[in-house]
């Protein structure tokens, strides 16, 4: 007597050999919906579609037969396979829906949950912009702020009931939050109007939050400020939040930092950058000027015959970094400022330096090497 092989059960299935229990659960009852015989009358290939694929959810859903058949096949769980078949022996739509929950539980955990889910309600994060200065930014500071949130009633602790009663089951959902019903081979499930599904109805709302469990209200807050922090970082301060409804975790509190201009210094990354104005004879002769720091003033040495936009670095004068790593570094450009309201005297003395300079080129060696390529542009492009 000849005999046709079992195909295997994952491929029944259409699983991988590692799938979890939940994947075994979606693929059975994908199937299970495709090849029932009530829903494939004239199919007669599709019952024992049906079949095979309960015999496998049978075995791949027990730790037990399924580490048998993974280590010996067909043969390690012969005898040990029950034929699973919740819809076998004649057995009706009305059997098929009575056995939906024990087969396909997973379907409906969100109906058994959600009686809590719609009780108690996580607070709504809140955003603070916080407006500071350059100095706090780089050195850290900590400030009060005043933050409009929500807090936690007080009269009714919470629970958004008047005192001396409590919230009751709701009769028309029996507590789930959710209304079911039958269409044909499906479960329809809807929120129960009653309670909006809460699962329990306030009969008698506290008069101080109107059964909300929570009031509006202005907090106090100190806020650190940590060194280094930049024009659009956020801060998360955990559970400083709105509250809760009716007794809900709150929720978080971001605080985006907005750093005001400085008068002084303009920012970089990490590193401060400054123009530092000098005249035009401590440019030429060289000098020493005070630089204002955020940690104080320092002497930089100007060497003779420096030109305007000359950069110079000031290694760790900068900003510390966020998340560590060293500080940044003071960028000084200096600009030559031309004096302006001179006296006759004082004009009388320039005049007479420019004489003396005009009458050698290495003076001006710049000035001397533009104007050369000046002259050579217009040769070249005047006609002889």
């Amino acid at each position: 007597m000849n005999t046709v092989a079992k195909r295997d059960y994952y491929e029944v299935l259409g699983i991988d050999r590692n799938a979890d229990i939940s994947e075994v659960k979606r693929a059975y009852r994908r199937l299970a919906m495709e090849y029932h015989p009530d829903r494939n009358p004239d199919d007669p290939n599709a019952e024992e579609k049906f079949k095979e694929a309960s015999e496998a959810f049978d075995v791949l859903s027990n730790d037990d037969k399924r580490h048998r058949y993974d280590q010996f096949g067909h043969q390690g769980v012969e005898g040990m396979a029950s034929g699973f078949n919740p819809f076998a022996n004649g057995a009706g739509l009305h059997d098929i829906l009575n056995n939906l929950d024990s087969v396909f539980g997973d379907m409906f955990q969100d109906v058994r949950h959600s009686r809590r889910r719609g009780l108690e309600e996580r607070g709504s994060d809140l955003q603070y912009s916080l407006s500071i200065s350059l100095e706090q930014a780089v050195k850290g500071d900590k400030i009060q702020v005043k933050i409009p949130t929500y807090r936690s009633c007080g009269d009714c602790h919470g629970s958004g009931a008047a005192r001396g009663s409590s919230r009751t089951t709701c009769t028309d959902c029996n507590g789930t939050g959710m209304l079911q019903s039958r269409q044909d081979f499906f479960f329809v499930q809807r929120t129960c109007g009653r309670c909006r599904g809460a699962g329990e109805v306030l009969e008698n709302p506290c008069e101080q939050c109107r059964g909300q469990g929570r009031i509006h209200t202005e907090r106090e807050l100190s806020i650190t400020i940590p060194p280094g922090v930049d024009q659009g970082t956020r801060l998360r301060l955990s559970g400083e939040g709105q509250s809760g409804l009716r007794g809900g975790p709150p929720g978080d509190l971001y605080v985006e930092f907005s750093v005001k201009p400085h008068k002084v210094f303009e920012r970089q990354n990490n590193n401060l950058l400054c123009e530092v104005p000098i005249t035009f004879t401590q440019a030429a002769l060289g000098s020493e000027v005070e630089i204002p720091t955020l940690q104080g003033h320092v002497k930089l040495r100007i060497p003779a015959e420096t030109q305007t936009g000359k950069l110079f670095r000031l290694r760790g004068r900068g900003v510390p970094s966020l998340r560590g790593g060293g500080r940044g570094d003071l960028l000084c450009r200096v600009v030559v400022e031309t004096p302006v309201k001179l006296s006759s005297h004082q004009r009388e003395l320039l005049e007479e330096l420019e004489s003396t300079v005009k009458s050698s080129k290495r003076h001006t060696p710049r000035g001397s090497s533009f104007f050369k390529s000046v002259k050579e542009f217009i040769d070249r492009i005047t006609p002889s």
